[in-house]
């Protein structure tokens, strides 16, 4: 795209066409079973069961070898094959850190979640080709928008 800017997305039929083809999602920053009780484990395992494969990529939990029956790995770039978007649980303030990750795997989408927002990262992200939301529950917007709401 010649404009970035237009890499940032915010309005509700934009959300919509983008979650349309979305299949694959890899969760960075997910949880494991034992704190279900954060929407870091709940978001994906409702993914999950709507019939999305979910791709874990904990930061923490070493001795996670699979979460949700899948194997976990330990970068998104370290993920074979295509991902279609890449949801975000990483404070603001740490999420620079894993641009460069982001960028080598290309998802179409990174989502930052609800209460994410990070500016500096987002360009980097809307200027490498990526297509970015922030500060959105990717549950919330897939009950309303995603592929079943219709």
């Amino acid at each position: 795209m010649a404009d970035w800017q237009e890499n940032l997305i915010e309005r509700d039929e934009d959300i919509r066409k983008l979650l349309a083809p979305v299949r694959r999602v890899a969760v960075l920053g997910m949880k494991t079973e034992a704190q279900s009780d954060q929407a870091a484990f709940y978001v994906p395992r409702y993914l999950k069961d709507a019939g999305v494969e979910v791709v874990p990529v904990p930061v923490y939990y070493p001795e996670a070898k699979t979460i949700l029956g899948a194997p976990v790995y330990r970068s998104v770039a370290a993920i074979p094959g295509p991902v279609d978007l890449v949801d975000v649980f990483r404070r603001p303030a740490d999420v620079p850190a894993h641009v460069d990750d982001l960028v080598a795997k290309k998802p179409a989408v990174v989502w930052l979640q609800l209460g994410i927002r990070n500016d500096a990262a987002a360009e980097a992200l809307a200027r490498a080709g990526i297509r970015v939301v922030q500060d959105r529950c990717l549950m919330v917007d897939w009950r309303r928008l995603g592929p079943a709401a219709r």
